[in-house]
């Protein structure tokens, strides 16, 4: 290949085509560096000199041991660009694996004149004066690196924690830092975690995976990456990185607890016991293992055998919030004389992790609101969902903007126009709404009717909305699916349906999808899956929102429950959203009332299967004896019939909503009518 005398700064056609392509090529590095090689070649071909692609090619050839061919490479583009920082790093670091020591030093040099404080050179040029023998110098760098280092993470992680406009600083921070050192695998670290707070988990798991392809030796790294699988509900691909883990150190029972604990997400119910059986003689003094048993126990629906395993986990650490919080959030389980007093002494503990602290307070919480001292549990949830909102990002005002935004796109004639697109495909069955509104109970109907198979909360529909996102970053969604044609909406649909499929093991001709966020997407469900049945299931506002506000939830789906007012704002969006859709897809989205499910079930259950096109069953009414997992926090409330108790708890606290009551306004007063949203 020869190395066009092009200048690859200057601005590029079909920009927008050339950085997917681009993207395409870096997903396949440290997987499949042929398509590397090939992918940047084709770019390169069409584009000579493309500054991305170049670094794409020299990464790949220096990972096929082609030093001659990186190194020629590199050279030719540091003397075409000898004022461009990260090419002179990137050719200085190319330079030290060989050995070049006195080049190196000199690339290093022109680096840290060019960027002074880029911490990484400083730190390369304090390891190369080490290997010369010169003390002096190399502290000179490790001494610069440190001081740049120290302050540029405690920047990120002071950014990181300081709530939702820390989060958006902390992002561009590493971006700007990584477009300096894009191999910085610290820096990509830390952007994993920024997107794990703002929930984006497709893009924590590409930042990980791509510094793993940088490290695929790390142990570290490899454990988050398959942490971060498990957050995105990819279990089977989380097991086989820990199997990864396990090759390299089969005794490390962590491993294995965690295997067993996405094998119970997964339904492998046998395999999970089996394993954590295998584990019980190595784990049995370690809390963390009798959690995870419990946590299985309960969603297997072994209510009892939880409780046991709860239990034994406190009296290994009876300041083990989680497990605290695992039995009140049974709730079904009364705790027993004197447990609150021993909450109360854990909570008394300075030394205690602040995630403990949280669900101890919401375990008292709980407690006191079995013995009716609601103002005293009250304060304990207020204290709860203080301290849980600190790490949770959350942005009422972004929420509302993007409704709107959805209400703008989403017009009448926007449909009109794309008629009888998307895949034809009618297996799923989509259940939206909002947290605690009985969404779960209406899973469960479902899914024991003979041909309907029920999942849970996927999150394909949200990661297909990231991806076009990151396809066109120039546009906005949702204005961009103005742009997609028929056959490109219909290719949405079918990766949806292919995405999911590894969830369907029972071979029943539909599904459910239990993700309530999918609210936000009834729009693009209806262009890319046109025959799916929608369902909203909708609660009591008072009720919904202050059942959310006393759980401690794992994922950023629900960051708008920690806080009142925040609460309310987003139950009224929801109206507000589902409202339009009513107006604009008539008849497309059917609505199940908690209460009316509670005062007519069968008659709401008829109409249900009806509106879905499947037949009656009985079993349906018997939904409670159903023997499926149910990973979920409502596993318990499942197993029994509907009863009118929980979803009139709110009335014991109304002296206390005032701020929920406020933030909801009419959406409040006329339920279950709805207001004339402009």
């Amino acid at each position: 290949m020869t190395f066009a005398e092009t200048d690859p700064l200057a601005d590029i056609p079909g920009e927008r085509v050339l950085s997917e392509r681009l993207a395409e090529a870096a997903g396949h590095l440290g997987r499949d560096v042929q398509k590397v090689l090939s992918g940047s070649g084709e770019i390169l071909d069409q584009v000579p000199g493309q500054q991305q692609a170049l670094f794409l090619l020299a990464s790949a050839l220096r990972l096929i041991e082609d030093k001659d061919g990186a190194r020629k490479l590199l050279e030719w583009m540091a003397e075409r660009h000898p004022k461009l920082a990260a090419l002179q790093y990137e050719f200085a670091l190319m330079l030290c694996r060989r050995g070049e020591r006195e080049q190196a030093i000199a690339c290093l040099k022109r680096v840290v004149e060019l960027e002074p404080n880029h911490a990484a050179a400083w730190r390369m040029l304090g390891n190369q004066h080490s290997l010369k023998g010169e003390t002096s110098e190399a502290a000179a760098g490790y001494g610069k690196h440190a001081l740049l280092s120290l302050v540029e993470l405690r920047l990120v992680e002071d950014s990181i924690v300081s709530g939702n406009d820390g989060i958006a600083k902390a992002e561009n921070m590493l971006h700007a830092a990584l477009e300096v050192n894009p191999t910085d695998v610290t820096l990509l670290r830390l952007l994993a975690i920024v997107f794990t707070k703002m929930g984006d988990y497709l893009r924590a798991r590409k930042s990980l995976a791509r510094a793993l392809g940088l490290t695929p030796f790390s142990v570290m790294l490899r454990s988050e990456y398959a942490d971060s699988l498990q957050l995105g509900m990819h279990w089977q691909e989380a097991n086989e990185q820990l199997e990864i883990l396990l090759a390299a150190n089969p005794e490390n029972p962590q491993y294995k607890a965690r295997m067993a604990s996405n094998l119970v997400m997964m339904g492998e119910t046998e395999r999970a016991f089996a394993l954590l059986d295998e584990l019980l003689p190595e784990l049995e003094k370690n809390p963390s293992y009798w959690l995870n048993r419990g946590h299985a126990l309960r969603q297997s629906g072994q209510g009892k055998l939880s409780v046991e395993a709860y239990r034994t986990c406190l009296a290994v650490d009876p300041e083990f919030g989680a497990a605290w919080w695992g039995l009140a959030n049974l709730k079904n389980y009364r705790f027993l004389e004197g447990d609150i007093e021993k909450m109360l002494a854990a909570l008394a503990s300075e030394n205690l992790d602040n995630m403990h602290r949280v669900q101890l307070e919401f375990a008292v919480g709980q407690a006191l609101e079995d013995e009716k001292k609601y103002g005293e549990a009250f304060q304990h949830y207020c204290r709860a969902n203080e301290l849980r909102r600190r790490s949770v990002h959350h942005n009422a005002d972004a929420l509302s903007t993007s409704m709107k935004k959805l209400k703008h796109v989403f017009t009448p004639g926007f449909f009109r126009a794309r008629p009888r697109v998307g895949c034809p495909a009618p297996d799923p069955i989509f259940i939206v709404g909002m947290v605690r509104a009985g969404s779960t109970l209406v899973e469960q109907i479902l899914s024991s009717h003979s041909l309907v198979e029920g999942t849970m909360e996927l999150p394909e529909m949200v990661n297909i909305v990231t991806g076009l996102r990151q396809r066109w970053p120039e546009k906005s969604y949702p204005e961009l699916l103005a742009d997609l044609d028929g056959p490109e909406l219909e290719s949405l649909g079918r990766q949806y349906i292919a995405a999911v499929q590894h969830h369907r093991r029972l071979g029943r001709p539909f599904f459910t999808d239990k993700a309530g966020t999918n609210l936000w997407q009834v729009g693009l469900i209806q262009l890319i899956l046109p025959n799916a049945k929608i369902i909203d299931a909708r609660r009591h506002p008072l009720g919904c929102c202050l059942s959310a506000f006393k759980q401690d939830f794992p994922g950023a789906s629900t960051s708008h429950s920690y806080d009142m007012t925040e609460l309310g704002r987003c139950y009224h969006d929801y109206v507000e959203m589902m409202a339009h859709y009513d107006r604009v897809l008539p008849g497309r989205v059917h609505r199940v009332f908690h209460e009316n499910m509670i005062r007519d079930p069968e008659g709401e259950i008829r109409r249900l299967l009806e509106f879905c096109g499947l037949p009656f069953e009985e079993a349906c009414l018997r939904f409670y004896e159903s023997d499926r997992p149910a990973r979920t926090f409502s596993s318990e409330q499942v197993r029994k019939p509907v009863s009118v108790g929980s979803s009139e708890r709110w009335r014991d606290y109304e002296p206390w909503l005032g701020p929920l009551q406020e933030a909801l306004g009419e959406v409040l007063t006329l339920y279950p009518e709805v207001p004339a949203f402009d």
